[in-house]
């Protein structure tokens, strides 16, 4: 269930909705609709501590803690104004569907489809939607693909 709350101005509660996250991969497939993202994309890894304050001012796009360090996706332009390295340059494609988070079988459909394709593909769960991080040179075939799922063509 995904819970939606608006406040006013003043900081008021003002409307409580709810959405029921999708579980049925059938009809996550059938409402698929994937969004590209104009901005560019990549991943910097800083060693130390995870303090998500502290990364604040390259605006990160998702931030993970691993073992090794923090691991973020920023702007390609920030990275580049801090003279941060990186390897590959990605755009970003949401899958613009309610899914649930308890829901099985649609990371692995999308990631499957691209990499029959040679596609590769970088997922990101986000609480509303999923999201495909995909190299900018093969960005626009992986939303061919993306949208042939969405027709049953593939």
């Amino acid at each position: 269930m995904i819970i939606i709350v608006e406040f006013s101005s003043k900081n008021i509660l003002k409307k409580v909705k709810t959405l029921p996250g999708e579980k049925s991969l059938e009809k996550l497939l059938h409402l698929l609709n994937p969004r590209m993202c104009k901005n560019e994309f990549v991943f910097c890894s800083f060693k130390g501590g995870g303090d998500f304050h502290a990364y604040a001012y390259l605006s990160p796009e998702a931030a993970i803690i691993e073992d090794e360090g923090i691991s973020l996706v920023i702007p390609k332009g920030t990275a580049d104004k801090y003279g941060l390295k990186y390897d590959t340059v990605f755009k970003k494609i949401t899958l613009s569907v309610y899914s649930s988070l308890d829901s099985v079988g649609l990371t692995a459909a999308v990631s499957g489809k691209l990499a029959e394709k040679g596609i590769p593909a970088n997922m990101i769960a986000g609480f509303y939607h999923d999201h495909i991080f995909v190299p900018v040179q093969r960005a626009e075939e992986a939303l061919g693909v993306l949208s042939k799922i969405k027709a049953g063509d593939l």
